[in-house]
């Protein structure tokens, strides 16, 4: 609670101290300094990792956002590091993502080449099952590795890829069974 609304309510500062859970002598302070017309500031605090963040960032740009704060643990101790593993953790998850945040790929599009891509359909046909996959930039001479076929332009369709008894090796689209 606010101790300046504490003490208006209570009237006293042993009241608004045990309304706030702090000492008549906090209260005050706090009071006497509001009625001076002097803004209550706090002193800045420094973090018990503060003397290791430049070292976990430097380690964090060296591996590229890959190293753990498990590894990087033992490091920062023998910097001088005296905080717990779970602040520590933190700090790490911090410096990693603001790490990932300045050093983003971006979107990288997929760009398949024919023989890259297996082409698979299903569907029941008059009470049948259906299932075909194929690799539609293959010949039906190919050796069956993707990567060894020759390429060849990318059929326009799925269902036009898969009409072609070329195309799938023998098996057609419609009932699955070598033509």
């Amino acid at each position: 609670m606010d101790v300046l609304a504490a003490y208006r309510d209570v009237g006293t500062y042993r009241g608004a101290a045990g309304v706030c859970g702090t000492t008549h002598k906090t209260v005050k302070k706090i009071i006497e300094a509001h009625e001076a017309g002097e803004q209550p500031q706090r002193k800045p605090r420094g973090r018990n990792f503060d003397r290791v963040a430049d070292l976990v960032a430097e380690r964090v740009a060296r591996s590229a956002g890959r190293i753990s704060a498990k590894r990087l643990l033992p490091a920062a101790q023998t910097a001088g590091y005296v905080g717990s593993a779970r602040n520590f953790r933190r700090l790490v998850a911090q410096v990693k993502a603001e790490w990932r945040r300045d050093h983003h790929r971006g979107r990288r599009p997929g760009l398949w080449t024919p023989g890259e891509t297996l082409i698979i359909d299903w569907g029941v046909q008059a009470g049948l099952h259906v299932f075909c996959a194929c690799w539609p930039g293959r010949g039906s001479g190919s050796s069956g590795s993707p990567a060894t076929s020759a390429p060849r332009p990318r059929s326009p369709g799925l269902r036009s890829a898969l009409s072609s008894s070329a195309e799938c090796r023998g098996r057609c689209w419609r009932t699955g069974w070598a033509v």
